[in-house]
């Protein structure tokens, strides 16, 4: 037979795995701004990194709310996406690639970053819990956009002048 775990007890993990998450995008951010000579690109990196401050905010009021503590559980893939960065970096420093290949780094880490909140965001609705997921909806509104804002530097800049 199942145990007695519900709904609230993935949330909570879920939420435990992101905190870790954007605390280590936090530290990413600096490193692939600095790498960017694109102004267009760092900009972005560095806009980003903002929005993480706040993010990392908002995930300690939703933990508030649920009446449990801000602790972060180590996230894997994160830790894989991030090592897959600094390769990219590493491998296409000094090359017309970097960008592309940053972009696609930043890309990687937004997609993650929209699925997780995404399905927080449900469960929390689902568990009748209205404000946490409204502070959830609007971290992953500001993902999406920030996927959006690094394709559109992909599509009308960087991947041109790489090509």
């Amino acid at each position: 037979m199942a145990g007695s775990k519900h709904l609230s007890d993935p949330l909570s993990e879920t939420m435990r795995d992101i905190y870790f998450a954007e605390k280590q995008i936090l530290n990413a951010l600096p490193k692939m701004a600095d790498a960017a000579q694109s102004m267009e690109l760092k900009e972005a990196f560095e806009t980003h990194r903002a929005q993480t401050e706040v993010h990392v905010q908002r995930l300690e009021e939703a933990f508030e709310l649920l009446g449990k503590p801000a602790d972060q559980k180590t996230c894997k893939a994160i830790l894989g996406i991030i090592d897959e960065g600094k390769e990219v970096m590493e491998e296409l420093q000094g090359t017309d690639a970097l960008h592309p290949g940053l972009l696609a780094g930043a890309q990687a880490v937004e997609h993650s970053e929209i699925s997780r909140c995404g399905t927080m965001v449900t469960w929390a609705k689902t568990l009748g819990l209205d404000e946490v997921a409204h502070l959830l909806a609007l971290t992953l509104n500001e993902e999406e956009e920030t996927d959006e804002l690094l394709s559109e530097i992909a599509e009308t800049t960087v991947n041109a002048a790489a090509a």
